[in-house]
């Protein structure tokens, strides 16, 4: 028993960041959700898809870089190549994923574009981790995704589109990308560079993102409608789902496993669901619920994983 207890008290070091990466993209997707919501509501009050995810960025930047002036942050990072080179792809992910998603709000309803589209990354995720180490999924890696593609599967029953065939399949492919482009991004941050902090890495990469969507929303309209109820809808989307959520994304990719990475923004579409359900009208199907029952069974099984294997571990003789 004595020998087990020392390699159980070193691993412990490396799983509480694990656990905590874990938790921080869960946090991120429970965010993320309430964006969909948001920017339904501010294009049915006539603000352009385009503009929406516009500003969007460029408010969560300017947020974010103004702190870190004031702190004084901004003059400290080092103006590295590889620093600059991951600003710059992290900006034209952002500015694409943006673009793409609020591309489909417009074709198809909230729930379907939201699930499409963060429903598609566990797979990309682990295509992208075994395409890197060139190495096959183990089952620590399969079941949750098995078990995320089985619950969105059904779960994107919910709800109805009842558009044309041409606009659910703009909307389904607008919905996709955006996933591609979110799945990229995941991948590309999960090795952190050396003197960009994550609350930098969100900020700069937002802004240059805005930077590169301004002449697409200038061409499609960048008015916005001067209301109390607007302005704040845009202050929400500015701050809660895209601040905050992808300060704790950006530091939960530092230390989440490879299933972690892949399965823990799934919250996003459960909660997507949830307040599409409560303030939107949109409709839950028996069928649906069953798949929001596997994504919460995807969720958990990546803990429930780490927790059997620690416990193998901890057997005396266990190597």
């Amino acid at each position: 028993m004595s020998s087990s207890l020392p390699a159980a008290q070193a691993a412990a070091p490396f799983r509480a960041p694990s656990q905590r990466g874990f938790a921080l993209l869960l946090l991120a997707g429970v965010l993320w959700g309430t964006g969909g919501p948001a920017g339904h509501l501010l294009q049915a009050q006539g603000v352009a898809p385009m503009a929406a995810a516009t500003y969007r960025l460029l408010l969560a930047g300017l947020l974010i870089s103004a702190f870190l002036l004031a702190t004084g942050e901004l003059g400290r990072i080092p103006r590295s190549r590889p620093l600059l080179r991951r600003l710059a792809v992290n900006g034209a992910l952002h500015a694409v994923f943006q673009m793409l998603y609020f591309g489909s709000l417009a074709l198809i309803p909230v729930g379907l574009a939201t699930l499409v589209k963060i429903g598609s990354v566990p797979v990309f995720v682990a295509a992208g981790v075994c395409a890197l180490s060139r190495s096959r999924p183990g089952a620590r890696l399969a079941v949750p995704v098995l078990l995320a593609v089985a619950g969105l599967a059904l779960l994107a029953g919910f709800p109805g589109t009842g558009g044309s065939p041409a606009r659910l399949a703009g909307g389904l492919a607008c919905a996709l990308g955006a996933g591609l482009a979110f799945s990229a991004m995941t991948l590309v941050n999960r090795r952190p560079v050396e003197g960009l902090s994550p609350l930098a890495n969100a900020g700069l990469g937002m802004l240059i993102g805005a930077v590169l969507l301004l002449p697409a929303g200038a061409a499609t309209g960048l008015a916005v409608p001067v209301r109390a109820d607007t302005l704040a809808l845009l202050a929400f989307l500015g701050t809660v789902p895209t601040v905050l959520a992808y300060l704790a994304y950006f530091a939960g990719l530092r230390t989440a496993s490879d299933t972690g990475a892949a399965v823990g923004t799934l919250a996003e579409p459960l909660t997507a669901a949830l307040l599409s359900v409560a303030f939107l009208g949109e409709a839950m199907t028996p069928l649906g619920a069953a798949g929001a029952v596997l994504l919460l069974a995807s969720m958990g099984a990546e803990p429930l994983a780490r927790a059997v294997g620690e416990r193998r571990r901890r057997r005396p003789g266990a190597p």
